[in-house]
């Protein structure tokens, strides 16, 4: 039944509408194709146990004859199956027809892959983010994601994909090297956001080497650190590189494969991949509950989330309308702000967090404000110094923490 289960052109039904880029298009506006669908989903979940389903193209999805909508029959059919609902829908929310960009778009109990989040980190380390961006970004996107009653794990920050670049070629490249796809260079994307640190390609220059692998710290540092839900390509905890092919999908060879053969600056990246993972999950301030939103009842005056400069001053608004030219800046995270909760959904208390990120090419000696206390804080991760045992460290009385360039440091305070 070709016309019940494709959309077709209206003037040409002998065509299909095209908005995946693949061919045709699935007409889940019909009621029998949703009932395929959630027939499909419901076997998956109950007799091969999968935990959920990441879509493809999702805004497919919810594609009605008058474009996409949120309410869709299919949507709703998910929301209210009581096998569906309980199990992760995650959309990578744009496909190829008119209309098809939809991050933020969808209803409560989906998750979308955040693009916007992997091109503002992207930049940032480059040099060339504004804060305003960025901070938005670090809380789980809240200009995007925070409506309709959903929750920050809605937003799903990532840095790379089973598309693009992998973290290692993300800086080692500034150009895509697809040769080897059999396209002439042609595939894959041509705008990657990406910085090769001064040199393409491999190199023995142990200067260049020391950078990149600082910038992949980084990066994952950004991602696991920032509120929402981090996603990680496989294979970037192992240093992996496709040698600056961004659009592997075709390669069964060594260029794709996983190598477990590590050296010792691929173990050293590892185990601190390993470390950041394990401190995100030990602290709930790290993965909150609830969107930022200056919640009145929080114990910091003003605000649970505030932003400082450099030089330990509040960030005011013509800091943030003049962001373009920031490099550096304080992220700190009240541990007794109301949005933090136990995974039982249970009010809990944390360790206050300072996350200051530099993306500066130059040091940066950063001053703690005096609004946050004068001791205590203890330095939990320096990109710069990967091996520092975690919070063992205390920062200086006179409140100074000295920041390599392009450096990640998160501090935190028990209270």
């Amino acid at each position: 039944d070709n016309a019940s289960y494709y959309r077709l052109l209206p003037d040409d039904k002998r065509y299909y509408i095209n908005d995946t880029g693949t061919g045709n298009t699935f007409n889940l506006s019909h009621a029998r194709v949703i009932q395929l669908v959630t027939d499909s989903l419901r076997y998956w979940v109950n007799e091969l146990h999968v935990d959920g389903f990441r879509f493809d193209l999702g805004t497919i999805l919810a594609r009605e004859p008058n474009g996409f909508d949120n309410q869709s029959g299919f949507l709703k059919a998910c929301n209210q199956d009581p096998v569906l609902r309980t199990v992760k829908l995650i959309a990578e929310p744009w496909d190829c027809g008119p209309g098809g960009y939809q991050v933020g778009g969808f209803p409560p109990g989906w998750a979308e892959w955040n693009d916007r989040y992997r091109d503002t980190v992207r930049d940032f380390w480059k040099g060339e983010a504004a804060a305003s961006e960025l901070a938005q970004r670090l809380c789980a996107s809240g200009d995007l994601f925070n409506h309709y009653g959903r929750r920050p794990w809605a937003c799903v920050n990532f840095v790379t994909a089973h598309d693009g670049f992998t973290l290692q070629d993300l800086v080692s490249y500034e150009q895509k090297h697809n040769a080897a796809n059999g396209e002439d260079n042609r595939d894959g994307a041509d705008d990657n956001h990406t910085w090769n640190c001064g040199v393409e390609g491999p190199t023995d220059d142990a200067d260049t080497i020391a950078l990149r692998e600082r910038q992949k710290r980084n990066l994952w540092c950004a991602l696991m650190l920032a509120q929402g839900a981090p996603m990680i390509s496989g294979g970037d905890e192992l240093s992996r590189t496709q040698l600056g092919n961004n659009n592997g999908y075709c390669q069964d060879s060594e260029l794709s494969w996983y190598h477990w053969d590590l050296d010792d600056r691929r173990r050293g990246f590892l185990d601190f991949a390993r470390r950041v993972n394990g401190y995100r999950k030990r602290h709930p301030n790290l993965h909150r509950y609830a969107f930022y939103d200056s919640d009145p009842d929080a114990v910091h005056p003003d605000r649970n989330i505030v932003w400082f400069r450099a030089d330990g001053k509040r960030m005011e608004a013509k800091d943030w309308e003049d962001g373009g030219w920031m490099r550096t800046l304080g992220m700190f995270l009240n541990g007794m702000a109301p949005e933090i909760r136990s995974s039982d959904g249970r009010c809990v208390q944390d360790k206050d967090f300072l996350l200051l990120l530099n993306a500066h090419h130059e040091p940066v000696a950063f001053r703690i404000s005096y609004e946050l206390y004068h001791s205590g804080w203890r330095v939990a991760f320096d990109t710069a110094r990967p091996y520092l045992p975690v919070e063992r460290e205390a920062v200086k009385r006179n409140r100074i923490v000295d920041m390599a360039p392009r450096s990640f440091v998160v501090l935190s305070h028990e209270r």
